[in-house]
């Protein structure tokens, strides 16, 4: 017992965890293991038929660490940088080193970028996105949003305020320069 005069009591030898505990040890005999054979190395014997693995090709230039020679043999090419934002990842991979701040925040602007260049393109669609559904706002009204937010002890609640004008100050902003624009198109014709 911890705090007390008492002699503490020693660890059990190997015998006697065996003889308690079923299987304890079963691992100790190198003959017993059955990772053993797999712990030899053998250069003959890696099961690779390449040096190198070979190479996915390239459709596009892709964004590289300055650290590093070439890009890994396999790579993702789901999300091709394009417009001002890849414009930005690439000024970044090229330029900073990934152990700079410089680096992240250039790739974090290119990501609020790519979301008002996504907007954007919505509008271009004919499918404009809907804030009111795409957002959650409309779930928040008819699934109890208000409820499971408070009175949960929730760490969250003090930005609730802020969710709204997040959410909704964008497409504010774009309403009002596209009033603005309209009512300067019909002044002057």
């Amino acid at each position: 017992m911890a705090y007390t005069p008492d002699k503490p009591k020693l660890a059990e030898s190997s015998d006697e965890l065996r003889a308690r505990i079923p299987g304890w040890g079963a691992d100790l005999d190198p003959a017993d293991r059955p990772s053993v054979p797999q712990e030899v190395f053998d250069p003959q014997f890696s099961g690779a038929h390449w040096e190198f693995p070979e190479r996915q090709p390239e459709r596009w230039p892709r964004e590289k660490s300055i650290e590093h020679k070439f890009v890994t043999p396999v790579f993702g090419t789901a999300c091709p940088p394009r417009g001002l934002s890849g414009a930005i990842r690439r000024y970044s991979y090229a330029k900073y080193s990934e152990g700079r701040a410089a680096h992240w925040l250039l790739l974090l602007a290119a990501d609020r970028v790519d979301v008002a260049e996504s907007v954007l393109r919505s509008f271009t669609t004919g499918h404009p996105d809907n804030p009111i559904t795409q957002t959650g706002v409309r779930a928040e009204l008819s699934r109890h949003g208000l409820r499971s937010r408070l009175g949960q002890n929730r760490a969250d609640v003090t930005h609730h305020p802020l969710d709204p004008v997040i959410v909704a100050a964008p497409w504010i902003a774009g309403a009002a320069l596209t009033y603005a624009l309209i009512r300067r198109v019909t002044r002057r014709s």
